[in-house]
Order: C-alpha cells, then structure tokens, then sequence
C-alpha cells in the first residue's frame, strides 16, 4: 500500500512559498479571527498561524469571547476589509453554538478579494463556473488539498470511477467539482443514500468525509481502490478517520493516514490561497 503523506508534501509546498515570499518587498498578511473557545478550533487557528510564520506571511490572531456582540464582530471584520496590511481574513468555522446564526452573514460581509477560504458566494461562483483547474483560481482549501495530493502521488483521475461520500459546502460540493474537471466520472452520495456500501465497493478512488470514526471496512472498498480519507473524529484521546485503517489497508492501492493525510494539506493549500488573493489585490490597485 502506498501511504499519502500529506505532511511530506505540505513541507515541500511550504518551502516553494517560503522562496516565492521571501522575495516580495511587502509581505501578504493574513488575519484569523477565532470566537469562543473550542479546543479543536484553537489547534486548528495554531497550525495556521505557524504556517504563515514559516511562510514568511504576516498574521494576526484576533480571539473573541462566546459572548462577543454581533456589532463588535463586524466592526473587527469591517476594519479587516479596510485594512491594506491585511490580504486575507479566515474566520475559524464553527461558532459558538450562540452565534452559528450569523455564519452565512459573515461569509457574505468578509471582501471577496479577501476572502482565503473560497466561501462567499462571488468566489464559489467563478470556482463552480471554471473549465479547468488554472493556478491562480481560487479553490476551497481541503479540496484543493486532497487533487494536490492525488497529483503528487500520480494518482489518474481520467475516466475514473469515484465516489464521494459527503455533500457540505466545505468539502463534499467543491471536490466533485474539482474531480469532475480532471475527467474523472463522480458519484456523490450521503446520509440518506441507499445500499451506500455496494456503491462504495465499486469506487476506484474513495474520499470520505462523513464524520463517522471508521465507518468503512473492507467489504465497503475495493480491491486496489484509493482512499482519501477526510474524517477527522476523537475518541477519546485519539482521533481516527472515517475509514479503518488496520482492516483496509491490506486491500487498498493508496490511502491517506489520519492524522497527516488531508489535515496538512488543508494548510498548505490555505497559504497558496493567501499568494493568490495577495496576487489579485495588487494587481486591482495598480
């Protein structure tokens, strides 16, 4: 089985950007803006910000309490948009339970030119709307992530039977899309898909983002099929994917582990989305 490190490959990206910045005479500047206090969130906003750092990008990490007004968050997000220091603006998803209502409305107040994560509706457009995969178009960062890792390990998407079990925004919608540009023939399926295992054990490459802590045994893949595992669930102290390892990785071709597959790949493909916005911006004030 060959394992798809995505650590290896997030080191190898990062050093290229890292050259690429370090000739820039103003530096791109990202700014994470973390609500409440939940601990996967913090980890998450970290890995980023000691991304940006490695990178050479300027950050800044505005944490905001549970009980932060709705009129506070968007004067902080308004001064964002406002401020040229600043290329881009990720909010870490999910709020606070008390302030989840207001996802949708900050996806759409945040610059698009700003907008790193490709979730207002202006960028999800040109991104749904794109005949091909072009280096300076702005892609949602775990899809984007997962055909990087496909690529590097020459993994053909041509004419390819693939299966994609989750339909979110985050994940789900955006990588059939990128799939379907690499010519692959894509199935979509989720959770109230019928006989889902019978269609999973005809995929020839799997992605699984479905949230259920190794869910999919054996009998649910393919002899030879590659796996791209996007689950991350703990239990416990332990965190595992939505496919089980030890029972499948005998029968596969490929697979991602859990942690270091997908997860490193989601961050390196959040600092390529940063040149990029930073590249636009320049480029709209000349």
């Amino acid at each position: 089985m060959i394992l798809l490190d995505g650590k290896n490959l997030n080191k190898e990206i990062i050093t290229n950007l890292k050259e690429k910045v370090s000739q820039l005479t103003i530096k791109p500047g990202l700014a994470v803006v973390l609500i409440g206090d939940d601990p996967a969130s913090e980890i998450y906003v970290s890995s980023k910000v000691r991304a940006c750092q490695e990178v050479g990008f300027y950050s800044e990490k505005i944490v905001l309490p549970n009980t932060v007004s709705e009129k506070e968050i968007f004067e902080i997000l308004d001064k964002l948009n406002n401020d040229k220091k600043i290329h881009g603006i990720l909010v870490q998803f999910p709020l606070p339970k008390n302030l989840s209502y207001l996802e949708d409305k900050i996806i759409n107040f945040i610059n698009p030119l700003k907008d790193v994560d490709c979730f207002h509706p202006l960028n999800v457009g040109k991104f749904f709307a794109a005949k091909r995969i072009d280096i300076n178009l702005l892609v949602p960062c775990t899809p984007k992530g997962i055909i990087s890792l496909l690529k590097k390990y020459q993994i053909d998407l041509l004419g390819r039977q693939v299966v994609v079990c989750g339909r979110s925004n985050l994940v789900g919608k955006p990588v059939s899309i990128l799939l379907c540009l690499e010519g692959a023939t894509v199935t979509i399926t989720h959770s109230k898909t019928k006989d889902l295992f019978k269609i999973t054990s005809q995929a020839d490459v799997l992605i699984t983002a479905i949230g259920k802590p190794k869910y999919f045994k054996k009998q649910a893949i393919k002899e030879g099929a590659v796996v791209v595992d996007v689950g991350i669930n703990r239990v416990g102290k332990k965190i595992y994917g939505d496919v089980d390892f030890e029972d499948v990785k005998n029968k596969v071709y490929a697979m991602t582990p859990v942690p270091g597959g997908v997860g490193p790949m989601t961050v390196a493909s959040l600092m390529e989305n940063i040149l990029i916005v930073y590249k636009k911006q320049i480029n709209f004030q000349k």
